[in-house]
């Protein structure tokens, strides 16, 4: 099941006019983070179990942090709800299912590298399904038919080999991140077809649509965890590391929610 969770940090519309490819892919990854959930405390030792030195770049991170925060408040979170207000929910939904059906390569792309043939299967048969009988992907039919979605990329297939994420990153525009989910970033971006397929007139307003489309189905979630975080940077910090090392490892979604029920804001007073 997708999550339409978004942990601040959007793409602002210039960003997407400049960079389609790699802001739309960098954000499936950071609307979906807050859904990990996780303890606070229990998410910093995650944090720097992960990154080797927890965060050693964050005053840079911070600054940058607030930048794209601005951003968001300013432009894209009053963009994102005049959409809310204009477009009905059927509408909105249809977007998402179309733009999540164009992710179909990415995602068998990183399931044949990470040698998971059963799933590679799944998403190919998901992608036809979705592409035929659920029209372009307007209609999500594979998940009415209890077809696996797969949500692999190419940051996830780096961990899976091993490869060490690194200290924690916030990249001006696309949010949070590391070294190896910046380069996975730049490896999904080749694989999408829009970059290959679609020219870059369309593609770049598509992209803005997705974003905008995303970022009002989180208007309330964003809201509700800027409000609660005693540390909203903080918050986004360990929710993303603890969402990616879950990913990483294949945690079934229900173990993750359960360590987000226990105390989602617990605040650590050494930060």
């Amino acid at each position: 099941m997708r999550s339409y969770h978004q942990i601040g940090m959007l793409p602002l519309l210039i960003a997407l006019l400049l960079l389609p490819g790699c802001a739309s892919i960098g954000q499936d990854t950071a609307i979906e983070a807050s859904d990990a959930g996780s303890v606070q405390g229990e998410a910093e030792s995650d944090d720097r179990q992960e990154t080797g030195n927890g965060d050693p770049w964050e005053p840079l991170n911070r600054k940058t942090f607030a930048f794209n925060e601005g951003l968001d408040r300013w432009i894209l979170e009053p963009v994102a709800e005049a959409w809310d207000f204009v477009m009905p929910e059927l509408v909105q939904t249809g977007v998402s299912n179309v733009f999540a059906n164009l992710s179909t390569p990415v995602h068998l792309t990183n399931d044949l590298l990470q040698a998971k043939p059963l799933e590679a299967y799944e998403t190919l048969w998901r992608g036809v399904v979705n592409s035929t009988v659920g029209i372009a992907g307007v209609f999500d039919v594979a998940t009415m038919w209890e077809i696996h979605e797969s949500d692999e990329d190419f940051g996830q297939t780096l961990g899976y080999w091993g490869v060490p994420g690194g200290p924690y990153l916030v990249l001006p525009l696309l949010g949070p991140s590391n070294p190896r989910d910046t380069l996975g970033l730049v490896g999904d971006s080749a694989a999408h077809p829009v970059r290959w397929f679609v020219p870059f007139y369309v593609s770049a307003p598509a992209a803005a649509v997705d974003i905008v489309n995303r970022r009002a189905a989180a208007l309330e979630s964003v809201r509700a965890e800027r409000a609660s975080a005693f540390d909203f940077y903080v918050f986004v910090r360990s929710a993303y590391v603890q969402f990616r090392d879950n990913r990483i490892h294949d945690r079934p979604e229900d173990e993750e929610k359960e360590a987000a029920d226990d105390d989602l804001y617990y605040y650590d007073d050494e930060e």
